[in-house]
C-alpha cells in the first residue's frame, strides 16, 4: 500500500500572483516567529513555536505557479523524532481559473504513519484551510 503525503486544496478568490504572494508572507497565516524571506529561488527563512522550530530553504520556484520549501533543519520538540520534517517537502502549486485560484499543497515526507503525523495533520489543516484561506479572501489570517 502506497504512502500518501499530506495533502489539502483550498480554493481562493485571487489571482495567482496574490496568493503566491500571500503564501509567501508566512508571518501572516503561519508563524508570528518568523524570520528570514520566503520569497525568492534560494531563500531562506525560519519559524519557531517555542522550542520547535523549521528552517527552510526555496528550493523550487515558477512564478505564480509553484513554490517548494525544502526543510533543511528542525526540532520537533514534542515527540521523539526531532528532526523527523528534516528533507522533507512543503509545495504549494496553483492554477487560476475564473479569477479564482487553486492552491495545492502537499507536505512531502509527511505521511501517515509517522511520529507527528496526527498533531502536524491538525497543524497544517488549520493554518492552510483556514489562516492561509482567510488571510488570501478576507486579508486578515491567525498565526500562531
Amino acid at each position: 500500500m502506497e504512502k500518501k503525503n499530506f495533502h489539502r486544496t483550498i480554493t481562493v478568490n485571487a489571482s495567482a500572483k496574490e496568493a503566491m504572494n500571500k503564501i509567501s508572507e508566512v508571518n501572516l497565516w503561519w508563524a508570528k516567529n518568523f524570520s528570514g524571506s520566503a520569497k525568492k529561488l534560494n531563500d531562506k527563512f525560519s519559524v519557531h513555536f517555542g522550542d520547535t522550530f523549521v528552517d527552510f530553504q526555496i528550493s523550487e520556484l515558477v512564478p505564480d505557479k509553484k513554490v517548494v520549501w525544502k526543510v533543511t533543519d528542525c526540532n520537533l520538540h514534542w515527540i521523539k523524532a526531532k528532526k523527523e520534517w528534516k528533507n522533507t517537502e512543503v509545495v504549494f502549486e496553483i492554477s487560476s481559473e475564473n479569477k479564482k485560484s487553486k492552491i495545492d499543497f502537499t507536505h512531502v515526507g509527511l505521511v501517515p504513519g509517522v511520529e507527528c503525523y496526527n498533531d502536524c495533520e491538525t497543524g497544517w489543516n488549520g493554518h492552510v484551510t483556514m489562516s492561509l484561506a482567510n488571510l488570501i479572501n478576507e486579508g486578515k489570517g491567525q498565526p500562531e
